[in-house]
């Protein structure tokens, strides 16, 4: 198995050097297909509930002809305690869950060294074909715990983190008010003053920006005038939607406080079980795959891939997880292929839209997640 793990690390390695969004469609599925049958036969050999899972696949995934084929998990599997995993306990560096209201439960992977590596350098290649490699000051809409992390990295302050390569300094925005979370004015009004009209990154989770952000300063009628952030967020769609706040109105409110264009709002998907890989929107309203990733649209009924321009659960596939098998994972959301190739954006492969959760679907954190201290969570392993 040890050559089996260093042979896909390297096809991993290879996958993350190249482009990612400039590749031939069918030569990238290609490719892709390829690497997630050796993945799959690799996670047969560590779990052997897993090999059983596989086996009993109508499409053997040794002879499959397209990623659609392939034997894919539930998004609800990962909700399992102990969690799945395809290393043993001495190899876990963290464990990511993300949040859950009261009764739920979360989603847990657990994440190796060379794992969660793949996973910072996934979605750096991402927000930088979006947003361009140079330094910028970062503020970030949240507080400074969820900043400072440390050996037990939740997702959230993972997500937040993952965009310190692009920082020349950081300012938290958000502070803990006698158990509230209120915004730290000071701090918000000093760098903004200071920024000014410079370029700024800032991030943050889409219900805290729009509850604990937007809101509040709106209410007051203050504009930051900083005409150009670029504003980066994720997570929390389904707390507004049920405030009837559209993704119009948010970005048009989050540029009313801000003083810049709307079109400076930048929404992106992305899940705990999809390590490594994030769909941002394009400047066309589309959300892009990348290299190391695929997309497939099924039908909620017949689980039959549908056509470009129809709706169906979004199954997302990532490549760069080899310590829990969240290769190939059917969501609980809807989605629409608007492309597969050719959005004028230029970005090549395939372009999608999120539309909704699945109706009476459980409401999960997306990327809103708490860390997780290490304790008895590993199931079947390595020669189970």
């Amino acid at each position: 198995m040890d050559s089996a793990l260093a042979d896909i690390g390297r096809r991993l390695d290879a996958l993350l050097a190249g482009p990612t969004f400039a590749l031939e469609p069918q030569a990238q599925r290609a490719g892709l297909l390829s690497l997630l049958q050796a993945e799959l036969s690799y996670a047969a050999d560590c779990n052997r509930q897993l090999r059983h899972y596989f086996e009993a696949w109508p499409v053997d995934y040794r002879a499959a002809k397209t990623i659609a084929e392939l034997p894919y998990l539930p998004v609800g599997v990962f909700k399992a305690d102990p969690p799945l995993a395809l290393v043993d306990r001495d190899k876990v560096t963290r464990t990511l869950a993300s949040s859950a209201t009261t009764g739920q439960t979360p989603s847990r992977v657990v994440l190796d060294a060379e794992t969660a590596k793949r996973m910072t350098k996934g979605v750096m290649t991402i927000v930088r074909d979006f947003i361009g490699p140079t330094r910028r000051p970062y503020l970030v809409i949240d507080t400074q715990e969820n900043v400072s992390g440390g050996a037990q990295l939740g997702a959230r302050a993972a997500a937040i983190q993952g965009l310190r390569p692009f920082a020349t300094e950081i300012v938290c925005c958000l502070h803990d008010d006698g158990g509230q979370t209120a915004i730290d004015e000071k701090s918000l009004f000093d760098a903004a003053a200071r920024w000014g009209s410079v370029e700024v990154l800032v991030y943050g989770f889409t219900h805290v920006i729009w509850q604990q952000f937007v809101l509040p300063l709106r209410a007051r009628g203050i504009c930051l005038n900083m005409p150009n952030v670029r504003v980066l967020h994720s997570g929390g769609w389904k707390r507004l939607e049920a405030q009837a706040v559209t993704r119009t109105a948010f970005a048009e409110g989050v540029a009313a406080v801000f003083g810049c264009a709307d079109t400076k709002v930048l929404d992106f998907y992305g899940m705990v079980e999809n390590v490594g890989v994030i769909y941002p929107d394009c400047e066309h309203g589309n959300k892009h795959v990348p290299a190391f990733g695929a997309v497939v649209v099924r039908d909620p009924l017949t689980l039959a891939p549908v056509e470009v321009g129809q709706q169906g659960l979004v199954q997302i596939c990532s490549a760069l997880p080899t310590s829990f098998p969240g290769f190939l994972v059917l969501t609980e959301d809807i989605a629409e292929i608007v492309h597969e190739d050719g959005c004028p954006c230029g970005r090549r492969g395939t372009a999608f839209r999120f539309v909704k959760r699945v109706p009476k679907a459980e409401v999960r954190g997306c990327g809103n997640v708490e860390p997780v201290r290490e304790r008895s969570f590993l199931g079947e392993a390595v020669g189970d």
